[in-house]
């Protein structure tokens, strides 16, 4: 029985540990009806021409957990912002840990998805907003869809400024002998709020880990949100993260992408305008090596007026590592003023590494400024050898280009602990101290 045969057997078993009267039962069934038809993407669809996932298909996962593992805070503190106070949602092999998390009811609610989906006081909220951007014909997304039962329920109430980040993190203990795990988050933002929301998943033994997971954010009028994705997994564990957010009228939405582990990595990453004078912002800095592959697909769909977007990815890539970029601006003939940046800038630093890019515009309005571009080069050998001739050593010459290289992109970060944290992993990265503050 191969992956999509066991996971679709496996559909019943779910359904025989959750309430099928709840208000998604019908969601999640016509949702596995989609990815028994679409199955896993293959090369053959163009989105996924550079990434295959067939070697990662041929491990025997577990789908479902078989018990609740223990972790102790100094386990895993390393894996937490514990220099600031913050909200925390942690899953531990996909299981809620109420030992690792502190949650909020205190005017907001920072929760799980588990309890949105059962409880009759998020009714409200979960026929408005869940499923509602997260697209009905794509496999893996219907797949998430189908075992939607854990993971992060954001909520943030009309003007609330949250005064603390919320963490989400996913540990994977490797109690399983392959684990495959499909976190699934809603955030929903009212009007005027403001959220900052960091995420991270982890494995913490050399098991596989297969990771398929869904985001939805709906940014309403006025409304900020800063998102910061750290990436930074064991070479067994492979992610594949899509999100989707959905932004109204005078809101900004920024997520920034650190790429420096992990297996295999995809991440899709939509944005929707579905109002005028929106601003969005897509942020990534990659850095890999050995036999890493790191993908990231991008979208932002202006389908109103007046509206900005701002998308700029660094690569670095060494050895053997493979890196894809496929940005998309789509500008539909009512969304005139539209003003949309998208830049993609690498570094390789063998001969065998590989970098796929294919920025993309695409516009049906004549009346807007739009502008892409891609770069693929090597290290400045004139710069290396000013700063060698300086006094300064080679290796830490090529690490100080490669940070200045990635540098206008932490420039926008505005957590100063995770501009400090990704600081620290890109030097450990490097394998180098280049003497800034960590």
């Amino acid at each position: 029985m191969d992956l999509k045969e066991k996971l679709v057997s496996s559909f019943m078993a779910f359904e025989g540990q959750i309430d099928v009267d709840a208000p998604v039962h019908e969601i999640r069934s016509e949702a596995i009806k989609v990815f028994e038809q679409k199955g896993f993407p293959t090369k053959k669809e163009e989105s996924w021409k550079y990434t295959s996932l067939n070697a990662l298909l041929k491990n025997d996962y577990t789908v479902f957990p078989k018990e609740e593992s223990a972790l102790q805070f100094q386990d895993v503190k390393k894996y937490f912002l514990h220099e600031i106070d913050s909200y925390k949602i942690v899953f531990v092999d996909g299981i809620y840990s109420s030992y690792l998390s502190e949650t909020s009811h205190e005017g907001l609610d920072v929760c799980l998805m588990s309890a949105a989906l059962s409880k009759p006081k998020y009714r409200l909220i979960i026929d408005n907003y869940f499923n509602k951007i997260a697209p009905k014909d794509d496999g893996l997304t219907a797949l998430n869809t189908a075992f939607s039962r854990e993971g992060a329920f954001i909520n943030i109430p009309k003007g609330k400024v949250v005064e603390k980040p919320i963490q989400i993190l996913h540990f994977s203990t490797g109690k399983e002998s392959a684990l495959m795990l499909q976190p699934r988050n809603l955030v929903v933002v009212g009007e005027n709020a403001h959220v900052q929301i960091i995420e991270r998943h982890q494995s913490l033994t050399e098991n596989p880990v297969l990771t398929n997971s869904v985001t939805e954010i709906h940014a309403n009028r006025n409304s900020i949100v800063d998102y910061y994705k750290i990436q930074n997994d064991a070479q067994t564990a492979s992610l594949i993260d899509n999100t989707y957010i959905a932004q109204k009228k005078h809101s900004h939405a920024s997520v920034h992408t650190f790429s420096l582990g992990g297996n295999i990595t995809r991440n899709n990453l939509n944005f929707y305008h579905l109002d005028e004078r929106i601003d969005s912002t897509l942020k990534g800095i990659t850095i890999i090596g050995d036999k890493q592959h790191v993908d990231h697909s991008t979208l932002v769909h202006h389908a109103q007026p007046n509206c900005e977007s701002h998308q700029d990815y660094k690569g670095i890539y060494a050895d053997k590592s493979t890196g894809v970029f496929n940005g998309k601006v789509l500008v539909d003939k009512i969304a005139q003023k539209t003003n949309a940046f998208q830049q993609n800038n690498n570094i390789l630093i063998d001969d065998r590494a590989v970098i796929n890019t294919k920025p993309q515009l695409e516009i049906f309005a004549d009346d807007v400024k739009c502008s892409h571009g891609c770069t693929i080069g090597q290290l400045d050998e004139e710069a290396l050898f000013y700063l060698q001739s300086r006094g300064i050593p080679s290796k830490e010459a090529r690490a100080l280009l490669m940070y200045g290289f990635a540098n206008n992109v932490l420039a926008s970060v505005k957590i100063d602990e995770v501009k400090k944290r990704i600081k620290k992993l890109i030097a450990m990265k490097l394998n180098v101290n280049i003497g800034f503050e960590l």
